[in-house]
């Protein structure tokens, strides 16, 4: 995958070896890509520069969004601005309106408001991002399990009748330059498989991997991909 680039690979608990990489490099910039699984601690291993951040984030900033947070303050002290994946490829935000021929209907969007109050709160708590929600009842909020576990999870949950909805936005005062939510055309696949209706993202908000991708498996699944302005109620006649 990264034959003929330029990389070299850092153990994520090495931040002293990763600081040492960036800084010999002479490194003015960095962006924070792709999905990254929570470890524990003895998965971690973390050397003593990461002790440090950790011990600076303190126990009230350890959740994801908190934890990350200190992080990217580490490499700004450090000298190398972050810069959100969205600033590099500015195709990657979610737009507002449907992705697609396919539109959710007044159920549809009557559980989008419905998931939106509920990701939007435990977000607040610093817990998850993404809710599931059918005919009103929220079938799953994420966790440390991550999205697709959750998808998993609600699915087999669903009762006869409309379809669940998935709901993925950011987090109340959400760092935009690391952990946005994301969606790409494997989310649309495992929409479909758990016999979901459709996802719903908060346009400017949230980042939608392959555009055009995502738009023809949606299609061809039959569910729906939508982005909803921040702060708009969807459930609309």
């Amino acid at each position: 995958m990264l034959e003929g680039i330029p990389h070299i690979w850092c153990r994520l608990g090495a931040a002293a070896a990763g600081e040492k990489i960036l800084r010999d490099n002479g490194t003015e910039e960095v962006v924070f890509v792709g999905k990254v699984r929570r470890p524990s601690l003895k998965e971690l291993r973390p050397d003593w520069r990461a002790l440090k951040v950790m011990i600076k984030a303190t126990a009230r900033a350890l959740g994801d969004d908190g934890l990350l947070r200190a992080i990217v303050r580490e490499f700004e002290v450090g000298g190398a601005k972050v810069r959100a994946p969205h600033e590099i490829l500015t195709s990657l935000l979610a737009v507002e309106g449907p992705y697609g021929r396919i539109k959710p209907d007044r159920q549809a969007r009557i559980d989008i408001a419905r998931g939106l109050a509920a990701a939007k709160a435990i977000g607040g708590l610093d817990i998850g991002q993404a809710a599931v929600v059918q005919q009103g009842v929220v079938l799953g909020l994420e966790a440390i399990e991550g999205t697709d576990a959750l998808i998993a999870r609600a699915g087999a949950l669903q009762r006869q009748g409309p379809r669940g909805v998935l709901v993925k936005v950011p987090k109340p005062g959400q760092e935009q330059r690391i952990d946005l939510p994301a969606i790409g055309a494997d989310t649309v696949e495992k929409i479909a498989a758990a016999g979901l209706g459709g996802i719903a993202v908060e346009a400017g908000g949230a980042l939608v991997i392959d555009r055009v991708k995502v738009t023809a498996r949606a299609d061809a699944l039959g569910v729906f991909v939508v982005g909803i302005a921040a702060g708009a109620s969807p459930a609309l006649p």
